[in-house]
Order: structure tokens, then C-alpha cells, then sequence
């Protein structure tokens, strides 16, 4: 895993970001943070997670926020950490995200790695939002990583997870998005055992530039849809 921080301004709190495949920095970074730390983690081509743990055990208050493959990550490498976090968030994304009923099926995941190309990606990037302006705004912010570096991240989640299996569910609070074209709302829900479980939001599987804050996120403003 690669990790940078988005901010780092000494604050009591912070929120550790596992982001979602093919992601670095740059989409994220004009969302604003006010009352926290954030340290964004990507590339899962190796998870080890001793070096993140040195970076933010020291913190009062930490917020693991999860999304898309990132979830399933976060379950599987931070399942014996749980105790450092004041609540732990999973955004559109399972704890099997390679499978047919609780996350992306698995002919689409395979074809995806054996059709890979920069315009598959962008279709996928594409396929993200459901408001053609944010995706532009991704568009106008989209990673710097290389295709290559993109489709061997893609190859390595596709076996550690054939390897390991599904993650643990180390999460207090599951969000889904009601318009979210790669992991469907209907598997995330099966995923963590029905509606109840859940905070239903209207928003595509990009949600990030929904809201103002990324203070937001961690709080309890979200809205059923």
C-alpha cells in the first residue's frame, strides 16, 4: 500500500482513508477538512499494514473510512486494530467484492482485467457518477498512475482475494449508494444483512463530491434514500 497525507496539521483526530482501485491523491484533494488529520492509503498491490498503524496510532480519535475495494481491505488487514478506531465506515463496497451476490460479479471483475485498456478505464471512470459535472471534475482530476501500475493493482486484488477470501466486518456504520453502478446497491445490502444495517444515500458509487466536508462523512448527517 501507498499512503500521503491530504492534511496533517497536528488535530487530535484523524481519518484514515482506504480508497478504492486505481485511485491516488488527486481526485480527493480539493475536498476540504476542517476538524481532522487525513491519511488517504492506495495501490493495494502488497497490504502490509504495520507502517499505517505507526502513522496514526499516536492520534485521540480515528476514523476508518473505507471505500469500494478498500473495504474489503480494511477487513482483512485491520481486523486485529479495532480497538484503535472511534468508529469505522464502509462505503459502497463489500466484504466480498469479487462475487455474484455481495459485490461485483465475477464474469464483469475477469473482464475487466482481460479487456483492460486506458479507455476501458475511463469508461469505468465514467460509470462512477451519475452527474455528468463531477464527472468532469474527476476528469479534470483524475490520477496520475500509469495503466500498467492500474492493471497489475487489478490482477493482484483479483488473487489475494481468490487467496484469502472475504474480509471481516469491523464496520459500525455500512453506506450505500442507492445509484452505484459498480458495486449495486442490492449486493451491498445482501452483504450486510439487509436495509436495517444500513445508511441508504441517493449517490453514485463516487459519493465523495456529494458532500462539502470530508467531516461530513464521519458524522450522522446522511439522509435514508
Amino acid at each position: 500500500m501507498k499512503s500521503c497525507w491530504l492534511t496533517q496539521e497536528k488535530k487530535s483526530s484523524c481519518i484514515l482513508f482506504l480508497s478504492g482501485w486505481s485511485m491516488d491523491s488527486i481526485p480527493f484533494q480539493m475536498i476540504p477538512v476542517i476538524d481532522h488529520d487525513l491519511l488517504l492509503v492506495y495501490d493495494y498491490r502488497q497490504t502490509e499494514p504495520a507502517p499505517i498503524i505507526k502513522l496514526i496510532e499516536k492520534y485521540d480519535s480515528l476514523y476508518l473510512v473505507a471505500w469500494s475495494m478498500g473495504v474489503w481491505v480494511a477487513g482483512k488487514i485491520f481486523s486485529e486494530y479495532q480497538d484503535l478506531f472511534t468508529s469505522s465506515i464502509a462505503i459502497n463496497g463489500t466484504l466480498a467484492p469479487i462475487d455474484d451476490q455481495f459485490g461485483i460479479p465475477v464474469k464483469a471483475f475477469d473482464t475487466m482485467i482481460n479487456d483492460f485498456s486506458p479507455a476501458v478505464l475511463d469508461e469505468f471512470y465514467r460509470d462512477m457518477f451519475n452527474q455528468q459535472d463531477q464527472a468532469q471534475q474527476f476528469f479534470n482530476n483524475r490520477p496520475g498512475r500509469s495503466p500498467e501500475s492500474i492493471l497489475s493493482e487489478l490482477q493482484t486484488l483479483r488473487h489475494l482475494y481468490s487467496e484469502h477470501g472475504p474480509g471481516e466486518d469491523i464496520f459500525d456504520r455500512k453506506i450505500v449508494g442507492s445509484r452505484d453502478k459498480i458495486f449495486p446497491a442490492r449486493s451491498q445490502l445482501r452483504c450486510w444483512g439487509g436495509k436495517k444495517y444500513c445508511e441508504r444515500i441517493q449517490a453514485a458509487y463516487f459519493p465523495f463530491y456529494d458532500w462539502s466536508s470530508w467531516d461530513l462523512i464521519t458524522g450522522k448527517g446522511f439522509q435514508d434514500s
